[in-house]
């Protein structure tokens, strides 16, 4: 288990820093193991979401959320 809260809404997805995201998402899209207590949590968000797209992993009700926010700010077209 993680020390790191799971990111739920887009405010607080508005805090992750893109290029830490960016790298943990490639390590978690080619299967590397979570990062340890020396990444940060926007690496760790990143690799989560590696993890889910690379197929190692099931997306998980903190992503769903995320999700769901997101679609919910999203301008009609």
């Amino acid at each position: 288990m993680s020390e790191f809260q799971p990111v739920t809404t887009v405010r607080d997805l508005a805090t992750i820093d893109e290029n830490e995201c960016m790298a943990g998402y490639l390590a978690g899209l080619r299967g590397a193991p979570e990062p340890g207590n020396t990444a940060t949590r926007s690496a760790w968000h990143g690799w989560r979401n590696g993890m889910v797209d690379g197929g190692h992993r099931e997306k998980d009700w903190h992503q769903s959320v995320l999700a769901a926010d997101v679609c919910l700010r999203m301008p009609l077209q």
